[in-house]
C-alpha cells in the first residue's frame, strides 16, 4: 500500500511540475522562427516574473536597453527582468507586462503552458484587442 501511495504521489508531482510556468525557457522569435535568448521564470511573492540569462547569438556584447523608458532604460539586457507581476488565474497567468528590449515597447502579458505539449509555454503580449503570441521551449 505504502509503495502504490508513494507512486502515485510522485506521479502526481511530475504532472504538477511538467506543467509549470516555472524553469527555464528558449524564446523563439514568432517572425524569423529563430531562438534569441533564454529567460528565466520563476515565482516571487505569489507572482510570476521572467528574467533573460543568457542572450543566444547576440548582435553586439552586452548590449543596452536604450530603447526603454522606464527603470530598466540603458540597463544590460542579459539579467533583465522583462516578465513583470503576472497572476494565476486557472492554469494561466495574467495581468502583468512583458517588455520587448529590442523595441523598448511594454505590453500586457500573459503566458501559458501549451495543453498538448508541457514543453511549449504560450507567451502573449497584447495591447487592447491587437496581440501577438510567440512559443517558447523548455531548456531541459
Amino acid at each position: 500500500m505504502k509503495l502504490v501511495l508513494t507512486l502515485l504521489i510522485s506521479i502526481f508531482s511530475l504532472t504538477l511540475f511538467s506543467q509549470s510556468v516555472v524553469g527555464k525557457w528558449k524564446t523563439i522569435d514568432d517572425e524569423t522562427g529563430k531562438p534569441k535568448s533564454i529567460v528565466e521564470i520563476y515565482k516571487k511573492d505569489g507572482k510570476v516574473y521572467g528574467k533573460i540569462i543568457e542572450l543566444l547569438n547576440p548582435s553586439e556584447p552586452n548590449p543596452l536597453c536604450d530603447l526603454c523608458e522606464d527603470d530598466r532604460k540603458n540597463q544590460k539586457i542579459t539579467g533583465m527582468e522583462i516578465i513583470r507581476d503576472l497572476e494565476q488565474d486557472d492554469n494561466e497567468w495574467e495581468d502583468g507586462t512583458i517588455l520587448d528590449p529590442k523595441k523598448g515597447e511594454i505590453y500586457d502579458c500573459k503566458i501559458w503552458v501549451d495543453e498538448d505539449d508541457s514543453n511549449k509555454l504560450q507567451v502573449r503580449g497584447y495591447v487592447m484587442f491587437f496581440f501577438r503570441t510567440q512559443t517558447w521551449e523548455r531548456v531541459q
